[in-house]
């Protein structure tokens, strides 16, 4: 009899190590910050801090922190040059097994309307810099949004990244879907889910977010 309890207990604990180390096993969280502050009918500063989360509210996997500054081409087209910094755990349920990641980015955005359909395209080129090393992607992402009442809207995404340093160029997809609320006239509110397929694994996020618009634009008397 004992040994069936030592037995079963070996199996549960090494059931528990295992789902421990299997993040696909989870349901992770993002909280997130956007902002857009206009500083003339040109010129637009971005900012952006993330808080990625392995499980909710528990075992943070990485924070970014993003800031651009954009240039409005026209009425649909811009582009945005910035630098990014990531920290990012890369095991998880342990500690340790961090790095800094530097990047520096491009991107390229265009904006259009079908009826009450939006689009939203963007074409963003990285080059990282972490561990004395140099990497590159590029990614697109597609983007539309439907407005379903005076306040909320709902969003589908999907974003394709590109590796361009040897080995299969594909890297890993992002599928995300939600809900979105206009808090003020400044604030906007976003609740949604992610899927992340990446290096053979899926994993499932929820995302919560503030996204921020200002306008800093001296007015006209």
């Amino acid at each position: 009899m004992k040994r069936r309890l030592l037995a079963l207990l070996a199996l549960f604990v090494f059931c528990q190590i295992n789902a421990q180390q299997n993040p696909e096993k989870e349901l992770g969280i993002w909280y997130m910050y956007n902002g857009s502050h206009k500083i003339s009918d040109k010129f637009s500063i971005k900012s952006m801090a993330h808080f990625r989360f392995f499980e909710i509210g528990e075992d943070m996997q990485q924070y970014i922190l993003r800031f651009g500054l954009n240039y409005k081409i026209d009425n649909t087209l811009s582009a945005t040059l910035g630098y990014a910094f990531l920290d990012t755990d890369t095991t998880f349920g342990l500690d340790g097994g961090t790095f800094g990641d530097h990047r520096i980015y491009e991107d390229l955005l265009a904006n259009h309307k079908i009826s009450k359909l939006s689009f939203a395209h963007r074409l963003r080129a990285e080059h990282r810099f972490f561990n004395s090393q140099t990497g590159h992607l590029l990614r697109y992402q597609l983007g539309l949004s439907y407005p379903i009442a005076e306040k909320w809207s709902t969003y589908i995404y999907d974003e394709v990244f590109f590796d361009f340093d040897g080995g299969d160029a594909y890297n890993q997809n992002w599928f995300g879907l939600g809900f979105k609320y206009q808090l003020s006239k400044v604030a906007k509110l976003q609740l949604g889910y992610m899927s992340i397929n990446i290096n053979n694994q899926n994993l499932d996020r929820i995302q919560l977010g503030i996204a921020i618009s200002t306008d800093h634009r001296k007015k006209k008397k």
